[in-house]
């Protein structure tokens, strides 16, 4: 149900395929909240990965066309429904989903998707938790069980998932290394929680992290980028190691031998899968780190909504490397 004289500008998908296929459409019904959702003014949305394949079509879920991307807003409460208890409008809030997408000026979301967003946090923070800190806590503790002490590899940590995973396995007490393929991302992940940082563009680099694990190896490593590096990941795990799949292009060959005589694992994380107890868990253990002060999200690049085909390019080209890729509306 839309309201009668309202319009906003959205990007809308009317067909699956190149970045090209993401519309900037002037005249977008501005949508109203049924009883258990808000409407949130956007004033900042992140940029995720997962949007490109989707928008492909070369994702497992696939959504109804059209449709408008973006599921981690952050901006204020314009409206709310008649069922709504745990916000008012002027409220500053973030969320982990939208209903109507968040590529655009407005967007609906469930209640139970939407948090306060901390007075300390920009919206653009805000707009670069959701995906990015709710995977690296599912990855590090709700597959991979990691406990304090564990040596953890963060292997591209300059991107949004890999700073988040590095600043909450810093503060829970983990020994963390970290990958990246700059000297500004190397710096990046340095002052963001890693103990050490490698350059995976480097030949020797993966030998350099088995010398710094003491040659005992890595108890977890947060894999960004399996396709490529999946096969040395189990050569680097220490006994009883897990490679965590949290990002893939493609296909890749291994030899399972190398999972055997360590007992190691490879498990994959999707943050869809989540439980709403699992769910319920990441958020308490987020917000101690917002009140805390550990949990910073860092953005990158910035775009309007104009350059959205643009900011598709660009992150599947730059991986998001230098923080959280966000549109600003």
């Amino acid at each position: 149900m839309a309201s009668v004289n309202r319009l906003m500008r959205a990007i809308r998908v009317f067909e699956f395929g190149k970045p090209e296929v993401l519309k900037l459409c002037p005249d977008v019904p501005v949508p109203s909240p049924g009883e258990t959702q808000v409407l949130i003014r956007v004033h900042a949305c992140g940029i995720n990965p997962v949007e490109t394949y989707i928008r492909a079509g070369a994702y497992a879920r696939i959504p109804s066309l059209p449709y408008t991307p973006g599921s981690d807003v952050s901006g204020v409460i314009e409206q709310v429904g008649k069922n709504v208890t745990s916000f008012k409008n002027g409220d500053r809030v973030f969320t982990t989903g939208t209903i109507t997408g968040g590529y655009a000026e407005y967007a609906l979301a469930s209640e139970d998707t939407v948090y306060h967003l901390p007075d300390q946090l920009s919206f653009k923070q805000g707009a670069a938790i959701s995906v990015p800190y709710f995977t690296a806590y599912r990855a590090l503790f709700q597959k991979a069980h990691g406990k304090p002490g564990e040596v953890v590899l963060v292997h591209g940590a300059s991107g949004g998932v890999g700073i988040a995973a590095c600043q909450i396995a810093r503060a829970y007490g983990f020994q963390v290394f970290g990958t990246a393929g700059t000297p500004e991302g190397l710096d990046l992940v340095l002052k963001n929680g890693a103990h050490k940082a490698f350059n995976h563009r480097e030949k020797d680099y993966i030998d350099k992290i088995q010398e710094a694990s003491g040659g005992r190896g890595i108890d977890v490593i947060l894999e960004m980028l399996s396709n490529v590096n999946l096969s040395n990941d189990l050569k680097l795990l220490a006994a009883g190691g897990r490679v965590i799949i949290v990002g893939c292009r493609g296909p890749i060959e291994i030899n399972p031998r190398d999972t055997m005589a360590k007992e190691s694992s490879i498990i994959g994380v999707s943050l869809f899968s989540a439980t709403k107890e699992e769910k319920a868990e990441s958020s308490a253990a987020l917000f101690a780190g917002m009140e805390a002060g550990w949990l910073r999200p860092l953005t990158g690049p910035e775009y309007p909504l104009e350059k959205a085909a643009q900011a598709h390019v660009d992150i599947i080209q730059t991986g998001g490397a230098t923080g959280k890729m966000v549109f600003v509306i």
